[in-house]
């Protein structure tokens, strides 16, 4: 599918919301923290270490959102906050259109590594298996961090040798 991508605006908080909601892989908490980081990216905008985008399709409608953003305490590493993906759109390239946009993003300020975690539980084999789909390698994984029996996995990709 062809979208384009432009930085999120206030008027996206509420697509992004149902998103989150629909893949039924977010607790209501955790779709807070998203509305949470959406909002401080949205005040202070590079500033405040969140950029936050939007996969817009051609009917402009909000289909997907990434948030990325530097690692205060490193020299060129990234962090990939959120990125999730419209239910009915998910498979069709729209997640790897956000991913790349994000890495041409930190790509051009320098940057050399992005990180992703994500979970160990089941509902997540889709999303590991995109990030190894996308050139990332499991950097680590640490046992029962999210919760007993939910790992944390953290995947990353060097974008230039280091």
């Amino acid at each position: 599918m062809k979208v384009s991508i432009r930085p999120l605006q206030e008027k996206d908080k509420d697509a992004i919301r149902i998103i989150l909601q629909e893949t039924h892989m977010f607790r209501d908490d955790e779709i807070d923290v998203a509305i949470s980081v959406i909002d401080e990216s949205l005040d202070g905008h590079e500033e405040s270490g969140y950029w936050s985008y939007v996969a817009i399709n051609p009917d402009d409608r909000v289909v997907g959102f990434s948030i990325i953003g530097p690692n205060p305490i490193t020299i060129g590493t990234y962090d990939l906050y959120w990125i999730a993906v419209d239910q009915s759109q998910q498979g069709k390239g729209v997640g790897r259109e956000l991913l790349m946009y994000a890495e041409k993003l930190v790509t051009g300020k320098k940057g050399r590594l992005i990180i992703a975690e994500t979970s160990s539980r089941p509902i997540y084999l889709r999303t590991r298996n995109f990030y190894k789909q996308q050139g990332y390698s499991e950097l680590a994984q640490i046992r029962d961090y999210y919760n007993v029996g939910d790992d944390l996995i953290i995947f990353g990709k060097y974008l230039k040798e280091v």
